[in-house]
């Protein structure tokens, strides 16, 4: 679900995701490639203690 969010929110992930099913990819490869982007910028977030978002007072 977060992935599917992304691709419809995140004007990056949504090219990226573009650009698989152009290049021939079946839908559910090319989601689970934004699914492994994700983990990864996660990853390196925790890794650097790091938020996600900036917080906002």
């Amino acid at each position: 679900m977060p992935a599917l969010c992304t691709i419809r929110h995140q004007l990056s992930s949504k090219v990226k995701y573009d650009q698989l099913i152009k290049a021939g990819k079946p839908p559910k490869v090319a989601l689970t490639a934004i699914m492994r982007k994700l983990v990864v910028v996660a990853n390196a977030l925790l890794r650097d203690g790091r938020m996600w978002f900036e917080k906002r007072t």
